[in-house]
């Protein structure tokens, strides 16, 4: 089943995918939701983030083949970082360009785990029976910022400038994660194709990790990390996430792309 929001001219609504329309639901996404018997044809419909987390936690160093080619250690612990809310962006929006950063920005392709329910200090299975379902997410970078300044790593600037977390354009619930394979096309060329098998973390590992050091809500995104293949994108590039199983998320950078 795949949940989306979108807005309906105006009015934001929530419910399940079925072929082009979405049938509209009210209640809790994440609690108890019911059809309304209303059904809204989703060409002309504007996607919106298909949930609104209360945090965007994102891991770095998390495929082994990265962490190979690189010659980084792998991690004892999830590595992650937090985006921030302004970030945030759906399914065929504009992603803009920063307006004072020259450098290069970079599209990562990622796994999202949507956390379905309250959440501390879970173990592995009792992390495993609250994700909710799964998104595709560009974790986008302004990659030179990170290290600008030698005194201090700006991880959280570096990826939380607007736009600079897509999500969507659904929640698909009923997945196995275990043999996705995540690829991003720049363009409509294929540039990364990498599969969840290769996580030095599982989903349910990650978000039993990070629900030691903090609680997690009901719609929180967890982005699993990257791998291989990430590269700039030129202001007017098209890029895609594509997870079979999942969906396709689609944006374009640096103009103003579809926003309707």
């Amino acid at each position: 089943m795949n949940w989306a929001r979108v807005d309906l001219g105006g009015r934001t609504v929530f419910g399940t995918v079925e072929g082009d329309r979405l049938m509209v639901h009210e209640g809790d996404m994440f609690g108890t939701a019911a059809p309304t018997g209303e059904s809204a044809a989703l060409d002309g419909a504007r996607w919106l983030t298909p949930c609104q987390p209360t945090k965007f936690i994102a891991l770095w160093n998390n495929l082994s083949a990265a962490a190979a080619k690189n010659g980084w250690a792998q991690p004892r612990a999830p590595l992650y970082f937090i985006k921030t809310p302004n970030a945030y962006s759906a399914h065929e929006r504009a992603i803009p360009r920063p307006p004072d950063h020259a450098g290069r920005v970079v599209y990562e392709g990622e796994l999202g785990v949507v956390v379905g329910a309250r959440i501390k200090s879970a173990t592995p299975a009792e992390a495993a029976t609250a994700i909710f379902g799964y998104t595709c997410v560009n974790d986008v970078t302004a990659f030179e910022l990170i290290h600008d300044d030698p005194s201090f790593e700006q991880w959280t600037r570096a990826k939380s400038f607007d736009g600079f977390a897509a999500f969507g354009p659904v929640i698909a619930t009923g997945v196995d994660p275990t043999g996705l394979i995540i690829r991003t096309l720049l363009n409509g060329r294929e540039r990364q194709n990498y599969p969840v098998s290769d996580m030095i973390f599982s989903p349910a590992e990650i978000v039993s990790r990070i629900s030691q050091d903090m609680t997690l809500e009901p719609g929180d995104v967890v982005a699993c990390g990257t791998s291989l293949g990430v590269g700039p994108m030129r202001p007017g590039a098209t890029i895609e996430v594509v997870i079979d199983g999942v969906g396709v998320l689609r944006n374009v950078y640096g103009a103003e792309g579809n926003r309707r």
